[in-house]
């Protein structure tokens, strides 16, 4: 593959690694095993099995084990051939996976916020409007 090439299948690999890792370490629908999850990760007695139950709830960490997953079945390598390429390639499917995540978790939070604001403001529209009630 050309290194043109391989950019490009470097952020397009990246974005079903984002999306993935969100949405176990974030989304609603994971929710109750994300939680039991910390929980765990929190109780064991064993270091190894603390580490292991806390992948599951920081996008950073569990990012590594999806893209280690992608690299599995796409044999995506960047720069070099073989382990070396395997190596650049996964760290780098990671850090561009990180920063995709990183403007989705902004955007969402600037979504809050104008949703918060506009709420504030509609309820001080309420109060002071006199109730047109006939």
């Amino acid at each position: 593959m050309s290194l043109r090439d391989q950019i490009i299948a470097l952020f397009v690999l990246a974005l079903p690694i984002a999306s993935i890792a969100w949405t176990v370490t974030h989304e609603e629908v994971f929710r109750e095993p994300r939680d039991w999850c910390a929980a765990r990760s929190h109780d064991c007695r064993f270091l190894a099995l603390r580490k292991f139950f806390y992948l599951f709830t920081c996008e950073f960490c569990f990012s590594h084990w999806v893209t280690a997953f992608f690299l599995a079945i796409t044999r995506f390598t960047l720069l070099y051939s073989g382990w070396r390429g395997y190596l650049v390639g996964g760290f780098a499917l990671v850090w561009v996976a990180n920063i995709y995540m990183s403007f989705f978790g902004r955007l969402r939070l600037e979504i809050r916020e104008e949703r918060a604001e506009a709420e504030q403001k509609e309820a001080f529209v309420r109060r002071a409007l006199p109730s047109r009630r006939g």
